[in-house]
């Protein structure tokens, strides 16, 4: 496994992967295709935020991305896994990566906003539920989720 620094021209992959990834959960191709803006990592976006993407024998699997909310906070914007990878234990190894970074910063909490289905996944990480928001689809809520670093 590589893990390293995502460039502009892995847009296009980053963006497969996150689709796949959210419709491992179940949703329909025609949410997919609603969300498919929001869904998208541009050239830019990786140029202004921080992007780290995790290689196996030379094939992009999985990234995560992150960016300063303010002085003390960061926003874990993305961690998505291929499919055929779920449950091999990458993205606790992509958690731990960005974790570990965070240690060498002046950050104190994380922050995100996580797909229903992964909450228990950060849970045990130590993030914990402060709030929710409804989304496009009527009755789903994405759990707000924050970690205060300095507890870790």
């Amino acid at each position: 496994m590589i893990l390293e620094k995502a460039m502009p021209e892995d847009s296009e992959i980053l963006t497969i992967i996150t689709k796949k990834a959210k419709a491992y959960w179940g949703y329909s191709e025609e949410q997919i295709e609603i969300w498919s803006d929001a869904l998208t990592v541009t050239k830019t976006y990786i140029e202004t935020k921080s992007v780290y993407k995790l290689s196996v024998e030379n094939q992009i699997v999985a990234y995560y991305s992150y960016f300063d909310e303010d002085e003390e906070t960061v926003k874990l914007d993305n961690l998505f896994v291929l499919p055929e990878y779920i449950g091999k234990g990458i993205g606790q190894f992509l958690m731990h990566d960005f974790l570990n970074r965070l240690q060498e910063t002046s950050f104190k909490k994380v922050m995100l906003h996580s797909e229903p289905n992964a909450e228990m996944f950060y849970a045990k990480f130590g993030f914990i539920k402060i709030g929710q928001f409804e989304t496009s689809i009527k009755n789903r809520f994405l759990p707000i989720l924050e970690l205060n670093i300095n507890q870790r």
